[in-house]
């Protein structure tokens, strides 16, 4: 018997949408695997300056040229995006960074680190980023963006956070009871996350393109005019481009002081232990998927933009108490505070590219957008680390730290501003 017309229908549409969510589960593995090797300093800077030799200053180069390598990446990641299948970029881009992990882990000098920290730059800026957003907006429907958006940065700080939770208790075995140095300690940790990226690298190979969705594959079609500079152009004319750009820029800043914890948790008036700080961090890595899968659903609940801009104050109020707690002597405090600064920045993370959907950006050049934005967004990648390493060398101990904290709160705070002004413009647009 033929089964009736609205019932097969239902069905149809319910394995549409279990390959949506299987094709968002593979995306978040291969983005909480791919991130963290390159940012160890969140939780080991301390003892991955002793393995490697490296001061502060020289830990700032790193992840500056690490910056440079993303902004030159970016747009042509967006134009790459548009053009090539987003399952070839994404394991080019797993294979190629842990290809590059295997390297680091044999603790080289800092002229080798510079060219493994460039290579990182390439292989998870120019290949992979652009091409993991566009997929998840695909993905998405049209009020669904906060919720996919969401459980990628939620989901990849699951996977993340766990990862981290291997990591931490291998490095303290190690360091501890197995009575290794922190240097084969560090090792073991790089080596666990080249070993996953290389996996997942091999799975992303072996596995075939699904069918995109209907409305997926209307949003990939090309006019036959299409040109690079003409599109360049238009996206250039559009205000609400360049206020996402700086919501991304100011909302980046507080993700990058969420690095320094570790060792900002370590400084005399706090006096946490390398190993506590790093369990701290790791515990402020599971906020991550509280706060990027609850930060989506609110937004897809209220509004992306307006959880966004409370989110963005909460996060400038938050420096603030990591200025002025520490003189109080209530580390417990600032314990507390600097978990829940990681809860409030995953949320900002989780919604600051679903708002790119309210943009009135064509969808055939959503790639292109990402690319702009991403470029001058994510600059923090290169300005943020010299910043951090000269204001730690001039001002050693907790007021370089201090310090740094009132430049993120003062950047952040214009990122609030910028969202208000966006919400405005987005508010005129709609009653026009």
């Amino acid at each position: 018997m033929d089964m009736p017309i609205n019932a097969k229908a239902t069905r149809e549409g319910s394995n549409k949408n279990v390959q949506r969510y299987a094709q968002l589960v593979v995306l978040v593995l291969a983005a909480g695997a791919i991130y963290p090797v390159l940012y160890l300093r969140q939780v080991y800077q301390n003892s991955m300056m002793l393995a490697l030799g490296i001061d502060n200053t020289q830990l700032g180069y790193l992840y500056s040229i690490l910056g440079v390598a993303f902004m030159v990446s970016y747009l042509p990641s967006g134009w790459l995006a548009d053009r090539v299948s987003p399952r070839l970029l994404i394991s080019v881009s797993l294979l190629g960074t842990g290809l590059l992990a295997l390297w680091y882990a044999t603790l080289p000098n800092f002229h080798v680190l510079l060219i493994i920290f460039s290579g990182f730059g390439i292989t998870t800026g120019l290949t992979f980023w652009a091409a993991l957003l566009k997929r998840v907006g695909w993905l998405a429907g049209e009020k669904e963006q906060g919720r996919f958006f969401g459980v990628l940065d939620g989901g990849r700080g699951l996977v993340e956070a766990l990862l981290a939770t291997i990591a931490i208790w291998m490095f303290a075995r190690a360091t501890t009871s197995g009575g290794e140095s922190t240097s084969e300690g560090f090792e073991h940790v790089i080596l666990l996350y080249a070993i996953t990226c290389l996996v997942l690298g091999i799975v992303m190979c072996l596995l075939r393109d699904p069918p995109r969705p209907e409305s997926s594959a209307t949003k990939d079609e090309k006019p036959a005019d299409a040109n690079l500079l003409k599109d360049l152009k238009q996206l250039t004319r559009m205000p609400e481009l360049w206020l996402v750009t700086a919501i991304v820029f100011c909302g980046y800043h507080f993700f990058w002081a969420t690095y320094s914890f570790s060792a900002y948790l370590t400084q005399d008036g706090l006096g946490l232990s390398a190993t506590m700080a790093g369990v701290i961090t790791t515990i402020k890595l599971w906020m991550r998927p509280i706060g990027g899968i609850g930060g989506g659903w609110l937004g897809d609940r209220f509004s992306n933009l307006r959880v966004l801009t409370y989110a963005l104050a909460l996060a400038s109020v938050g420096m603030l108490g990591l200025i002025f707690l520490p003189a109080l002597h209530v580390t417990l405090l600032v314990v507390i505070l600097a978990v829940l600064i990681g809860l409030v920045t995953y949320t900002i993370r989780a919604l600051y590219w679903a708002i790119l959907d309210q943009c009135a950006i064509p969808s055939r050049i959503t790639g292109l957008a990402i690319g702009i934005i991403s470029v001058v967004g994510y600059s923090p990648d290169v300005l943020l680390p010299l910043i951090n390493g000269w204001l730690t060398e001039t001002f050693p101990g907790m007021l370089g730290y201090r310090l740094y904290f009132g430049y993120v709160f003062a950047i952040g705070s214009m990122g609030v501003l910028a969202a208000v002004a966006l919400k405005k413009r987005i508010d005129r647009r709609n009653c026009a």
